[in-house]
């Protein structure tokens, strides 16, 4: 049975396909062989089950309770087009207003939420039209955090995503002042993002938040009217749940929530 020490010291998560590549490598592509080196590491308390099949390694000196491991490693390594977006890629940019516990995965790949020490591991699906198009991989960048190179989806990306489902960016206030800490954004990429997306009331919400602070992004009116060639053209709410206090927007075509409108994020509405 050959010996995973090397494997373990270079990783603090894997999953078992890497394991797989790593024992080809070596001519060994027995599956007992790699469920019995599993078990073995496991019982040793070398490693600690994440999910199935996704492993933390346990340093010399530290026990499968105290472990600890950089959760954006974890969420990258949950698929293998695993990819940190929504507030997740706000953190990972050091764009969020707050710090959240919960990170959300963007993958085509379906798992159940999981725990990890202090934080939860949410899949957030691949925007349909993307999938539809081959184009999951739109708007992402590659980054290195922890000595391992991950994916996250850029900040012209997340600034649509995350405008399209709020709930995932963790509120309209939480979206709104993490949004107003970038200085700048390529413009001519979101546009570009909102166009594959193909969905109009996105289109209008982009179009809206640009509006409303076109000072401070410098915001060319041409951009402005290549999103309004794409907004709905009867009135769409917000949020399709929240249809109460909202107020219509007319250049947009939205109803928009009063706390929006008059950024009273403390009341409730």
């Amino acid at each position: 049975m050959p010996a995973l020490s090397e494997f373990l010291s270079q990783r603090a998560v894997f999953t078992t396909g890497q394991l797989e590549a790593f024992l080809s490598e070596r001519g060994s592509r027995n599956r007992n062989t790699q469920k019995a080196l599993l078990a073995y590491y496991r019982k040793r308390g070398r490693i600690r089950p994440l999910r199935r099949g996704l492993y933390a390694v346990v340093p010399p000196g530290s026990s499968t309770e105290s472990v600890t491991v950089d959760p954006y490693l974890v969420a990258a390594s949950v698929s293998e087009d695993a990819v940190l977006g929504y507030h997740t890629a706000l953190e990972f940019h050091g764009r969020a207003y707050s710090v959240f516990r919960r990170l959300y995965v963007v993958t085509a790949v379906k798992f159940a939420p999981f725990r990890f020490g202090a934080y939860e591991f949410r899949r957030a699906p691949a925007p349909r039209p993307l999938l539809a198009k081959g184009k999951q991989m739109f708007g992402v960048v590659r980054r290195e955090r922890s000595g391992a190179e991950m994916r996250v989806t850029s900040l012209e990306r997340t600034l649509v995503d995350v405008l399209a489902r709020p709930e995932l960016g963790g509120g309209w206030e939480e979206v709104w002042r993490s949004l107003e800490s970038v200085e700048f954004f390529d413009l001519e990429a979101v546009v570009e993002y909102v166009s594959l997306l193909g969905n109009a009331t996105t289109a209008a919400k982009v179009g809206f938040f640009l509006d409303q602070h076109r000072e401070a992004l410098m915001v060319p009116e041409e951009i402005l009217e290549r999103l309004r060639a794409l907004r709905p053209k009867q009135p769409h709410y917000m949020e399709r749940r929240r249809r109460r206090n909202c107020r219509w927007v007319k250049e947009w075509n939205l109803m928009a929530p009063e706390e929006i409108l008059n950024r009273s994020w403390g009341e409730v509405l």
